[in-house]
């Protein structure tokens, strides 16, 4: 799998511009947050910049910030690699690296490093593609459990981020379906 074939898959899940009252990531186009965009530019950007982001932009981010710079692109197995990276995206790159990390058995750190790599390269990649997704769906019933709006948000009849667990399972279900 390449580089773009792996951007593709990340614009596809992503989608268009949403700004969710909800969603802690705030404005968000292609899955690039307002934060990640002004890191991205150096300087603080709108939400009408984050409107306007062009998907060429998009792919300079996710290559950059997602496969290169925290060095997925480096993983051998093409599932696993498109997991992880998609994990970056989603949690964020030092959450993913601790979540594969802990799949694969070493100190998790957040860095990865030439032992993670190592260590992700060298295991079955079946097994250890279903341990990392074990990982992933621990991670988010803890983002779930631990929202510190749950009770305000359970006495007004709902859950904030529960109100995204739906779509959290749908998207590990693609890479259970999809997975080796």
């Amino acid at each position: 799998m390449t580089p773009d074939d792996l951007i593709d898959d990340l614009i596809r899940r992503e989608g268009g511009y949403v700004d969710h009252p909800a969603d802690r990531g705030g404005p968000t186009k292609y899955g690039i947050t307002q934060r990640t965009l002004s890191e991205w530019r150096g300087v603080q950007v709108s939400k009408q910049e984050v409107r306007d982001l062009t998907e060429t932009e998009a792919r300079a981010i996710y290559r950059r910030n997602y496969i290169t710079r925290p060095g997925f692109h480096r993983i051998a197995d093409p599932d696993v690699q498109g997991l992880v990276v998609d994990m970056g995206v989603n949690h964020g790159v030092i959450n993913a690296v601790k979540m594969i990390q802990r799949a694969v058995g070493v100190t998790d750190d957040g860095v990865f490093g030439p032992q993670s790599l190592a260590a992700v390269n060298s295991m079955n990649p079946a097994k250890g593609y279903r341990r990392i997704v074990g990982q992933r769906a621990r991670f988010f019933g803890r983002i779930i459990s631990r929202d510190p709006e749950l009770a305000r948000a359970r006495e007004a009849g709902f859950d904030l981020q529960a109100e995204f667990a739906s779509g959290w399972l749908n998207r590990i279900a693609e890479f259970v379906e999809e997975g080796p």
